[in-house]
């Protein structure tokens, strides 16, 4: 089991879901957490020592400048060095096709799923270079390799999230800084609530959802559930952030039970 003792870790997304199983798992494994939510933080999450381990900066990063703001609060709480930035949060689309879509949705689902995390990238990697050491993980998704697992602004978004990881792997590689990218299946998460039901489309759900249920599980009274559990991401999260995926840069990790190989 990795260290990550005397690191400096940014988790995005960090009051629930993924990021909030990435936060602690990293906190359980000795690193330093920078936490950033739009939404509270309820600390009661952690244990007394986590707590010590943690700071909570709450900011909507759709802002512009947030970002960089964000990891200048880091550095002046947690000292000049970031380690390990992980780009958990996100939303979700209604599920519209390429002739349903609102711009509205459109530019929500590119600007936080994104364009945030680019200028998260941005924000770190003065910080990764002066170091010559780093490691970035991004949580895309099935649907970054696939056009047949959520709607187009949510399938492009992640897409895009792909492709930047690749090029800040492949850029930065001689600077010592890795980038990856887990791509998580259906997760219990609460990341349907994020969807604006006034831009759901029935139509291109149903073109989906079949697709969806092939990794899903069963409930008792029969009806569709997701399998994957926020600690499975996290661990994947904390595999790609350690020293032991040295070597491992610009990387797509499935954790989907195997969904990928569709």
């Amino acid at each position: 089991m990795a260290s990550f003792e005397n690191k400096v870790v940014i988790v995005t997304g960090c009051s629930s879901g993924i990021g909030l199983a990435t936060s602690t798992l990293f906190l359980s494994r000795g690193a330093s957490v920078f936490g950033i939510d739009i939404q509270p933080f309820t600390s009661s999450n952690l244990t007394a020592e986590q707590q010590s381990a943690f700071t909570f900066h709450q900011v909507d990063l759709t802002i512009a400048k947030a970002a960089d703001d964000a990891v200048a609060a880091c550095v002046i709480k947690l000292g000049p060095k970031v380690d390990v930035l992980v780009n958990c949060a996100g939303v979700s689309d209604g599920w519209s096709s390429a002739d349903t879509l609102k711009d509205s949705e459109w530019e929500r689902l590119l600007t936080i799923n994104l364009t945030v995390p680019v200028r998260l990238m941005t924000a770190v990697l003065e910080r990764m270079k002066e170091a010559k050491s780093g490691a970035i993980v991004n949580v895309c998704s099935k649907a970054g390799v696939s056009g047949a697992a959520a709607g187009i602004a949510y399938t492009a978004s992640k897409h895009g999230l792909v492709g930047a990881t690749k090029n800040v792997a492949w850029r930065f590689r001689q600077d010592n800084i890795r980038c990856n990218a887990v791509l998580p299946g259906g997760v219990n998460t609460n990341i349907a609530s994020s969807v604006n039901m006034e831009c759901f489309d029935p139509v291109g759900f149903n073109s989906v959802f079949p697709n969806i249920q092939l990794h899903l599980g069963k409930s008792e009274d029969g009806q569709p559930v997701p399998i994957i559990g926020v600690d499975d991401v996290a661990q994947g999260i904390a595999f790609l952030a350690s020293d032991n995926a040295k070597m491992i840069s610009g990387a797509l990790l499935p954790i989907d039970s195997a969904w990928s190989t569709l």
